[in-house]
């Protein structure tokens, strides 16, 4: 049996730059406050805790107080001292977060993905462009993280839709008004394929021509993984995909993988894999998503190759 890991898995940039800019400061300051899970999966959660990074559920908490999370699976409280540091993740927050961390005595220090970044912004400027009569809609997962932070831009007056069939309905319902000019973006993750797909079926919907204006605001390395994930996972015999339970780009890649290759196995660990997916003449693919670290790729691929 061979097993290879595909050299294009792992984080991407921003989670990188997120990770690295944590681990910078608590080797410094030993302990810091992250709003939201810095990275969708509870490996590497689990190893950052361990320097000392606390998770916030929310800033809507008792002023003394917040609820945290010190390991997977159960929450404490953190009291909130002076000198309180809160780093906001790769997702990005709305306006309002940075408020009210102020509010309750953090420091802030930013690692909002740049390409991120430039979708708030682009957001902000479409919705001053085209108000009162333009309409935002955004190609996303509702309640995510990132998309929370797009819809904050514009004091949540954007139209989230997940699918193509909800874009039916939104139109169909009145929510999304086709008479109106529309800017229309997309969360950095998802499929390029459905959102062209998506982007088309709103033009072809629209009252007049030019009042559709169409962002390509997919992240390009998340773009480009689309299409060698799909060559990596057909040329294997079995592929084992990496990521966490809460990784949104982590089904979205896994599900890829599964339409060109049915023997596709998704596990957050070594510990989910079952030795009965692999015979010994086999070629297996190991990969992940954005937010699967390298060092958890390699030590699922060396579980498997002790496998026979």
């Amino acid at each position: 049996m061979t097993v290879e890991i595909d050299s294009n898995s792992g984080f991407c940039g921003g989670v990188i730059r997120a990770i690295g800019g944590a681990e910078k400061f608590l080797a410094e300051r030993g302990e810091l406050f992250s709003l939201g899970a810095i990275v969708h999966n509870e490996a590497e959660l689990a190893r950052l805790q361990h320097k000392g990074l606390i998770t916030l559920d929310s800033l809507n908490a008792a002023p003394a107080s917040f609820t945290v999370s010190p390991k997977e699976g159960s929450t404490a409280k953190a009291p909130v001292s002076a000198n309180k540091t809160l780093l906001i993740r790769a997702h990005g927050e709305p306006p309002a977060t940075y408020e009210l961390a102020r509010e309750k005595g953090f420091e802030v220090i930013d690692f909002t993905c740049p390409v991120v970044l430039k979708i708030q912004k682009s957001i902000r400027e479409a919705s001053r462009r085209h108000s009162p009569d333009g309409q935002i809609v955004i190609f996303g997962k509702i309640g995510h993280a990132e998309v929370l932070g797009l819809v904050g831009q514009v004091d949540g007056k954007a139209v989230v839709v997940e699918n193509l069939p909800q874009l039916e309905v939104a139109i169909a319902s009145g929510e999304i008004d086709i008479s109106r000019h529309i800017d229309i973006f997309s969360q950095t993750t998802k499929s390029p394929t459905e959102y062209d797909e998506l982007c088309a079926y709103l033009a072809s919907r629209m009252a007049a021509p030019g009042l559709l204006e169409v962002h390509n605001t997919i992240c390009s390395q998340v773009a480009s993984r689309h299409k060698e994930l799909v060559d990596f996972a057909r040329g294997h015999d079995v592929i084992v995909f990496v990521a966490g339970k809460e990784s949104s780009n982590g089904r979205v890649l896994c599900d890829l993988c599964a339409s060109v290759n049915p023997r596709t196995h998704k596990v957050g660990s070594v510990a989910e894999i079952d030795p009965s997916w692999f015979s010994v003449a086999d070629s297996v693919g190991v990969c992940g998503a954005t937010s699967t670290p390298k060092w958890l790729l390699e030590e699922v691929a060396g579980h498997i190759k002790n496998l026979h």
